[in-house]
């Protein structure tokens, strides 16, 4: 497979995966505004830019005002915002294109429809009242597109770079999420265990769409320590790290026998693997979860970079 065409099915799932995953985060920062006083919605609002990376972009064009239809429709499709979902629904159909001959039918009509949805719906400013509706729609039209995926795709060297792209991503969103949403919102080490980190630790789980999953699982207690194990350790949690890395081991396994040969890759995402399998919350907390989440988030940039290396996406 020519490593532009797999390029191309990388990004258009990393595209895609990044899209619905900023629609989830929007729809928890904008649940908790919705509770909270005047100033502290914008400080939802400033979690939900900096969870994003969004920081110094934003502030360069509204400076701290964190407004909630500003931010909302800078993340959505403010042009100057070159990460907008606007922009990612477009880089996802574009690599669709050029990979066209290596997609379904049905993957194909599932990105198009996706982006004509998005075009027409963020043609103009999003209220509040309509967030919503655009947001429910970025959420059915990724489960469309993994679904024609799945039901559709040979299992072969494409399927597996489709794959590999979104849990690269969903494992890097996750992270962030944990680290952005519970170290640089909490204001003072006073506030652990108290409702504010409570709340927070819960404003996470609704950002990555587990809190049904956990409270089903711990009937209903929230505390800091069992939130990290189930987003970090729990496999059985399809946007958990472990989870996330089970899935790209099993893939790139198939890319090895695929090719007849392993890459640095493979090297990279043992270490990582062997870590989420052999460590436990405990000595997770003991380490710091912020310098442990760091170390993932950059282990996990480096395995994405040496996949697009390894099988020469970039000539």
């Amino acid at each position: 497979m020519l490593g532009r065409s797999a390029n191309g099915i990388f990004w258009l799932f990393r595209n895609l995966e990044r899209a619905e995953n900023t629609a989830r985060l929007i729809e928890a920062g904008f649940r908790m505004a919705l509770t909270r006083e005047a100033c502290d919605a914008s400080d939802e609002w400033r979690s939900v830019i900096v969870t994003l990376g969004l920081r110094g972009l934003y502030e360069a064009k509204f400076g701290t005002d964190y407004a909630g239809p500003n931010v909302i429709n800078f993340i959505l499709r403010d042009k100057d915002n070159p990460g907008n979902v606007l922009t990612m629904c477009e880089l996802a159909r574009t690599n669709a294109r050029m990979v066209r001959a290596g997609i379904t039918r049905e993957v194909w009509e599932s990105v198009n429809d996706n982006w004509l949805r998005m075009r027409d719906l963020l043609a103009r400013p999003v209220t509040e009242t309509r967030l919503g509706d655009v947001l429910d729609s970025l959420r059915r039209q990724s489960t469309q597109v993994r679904g024609a995926m799945e039901g559709t795709m040979l299992r072969n060297e494409i399927y597996n770079f489709a794959r590999i792209g979104s849990f690269i991503e969903r494992a890097d969103n996750t992270a962030r999420i944990l680290d952005v949403k519970y170290y640089v919102l909490l204001p003072s080490i006073s506030y652990v265990g108290s409702s504010l980190d409570n709340v927070q630790w819960e404003n996470v789980l609704r950002s990555l769409a587990g809190e049904r999953a956990y409270r089903w699982l711990n009937a209903g207690r929230m505390e800091a320590r069992g939130i990290a194990e189930f987003l970090i350790l729990d496999s059985r949690f399809p946007r958990s790290l472990a989870f996330c890395y089970g899935k790209l081991r099993s893939n790139l396994e198939h890319l090895a026998r695929e090719y007849g040969s392993e890459t640095d890759a493979h090297a990279i995402l043992r270490e990582a693997d062997c870590d989420l399998h052999s460590t436990t919350i405990d000595a997770i907390f003991e380490q710091g979860l912020h310098e442990y989440i760091a170390q993932f988030i950059n282990r996990n940039t480096r395995l994405a970079n040496q996949i697009q290396y390894d099988y020469r996406f970039i000539d």
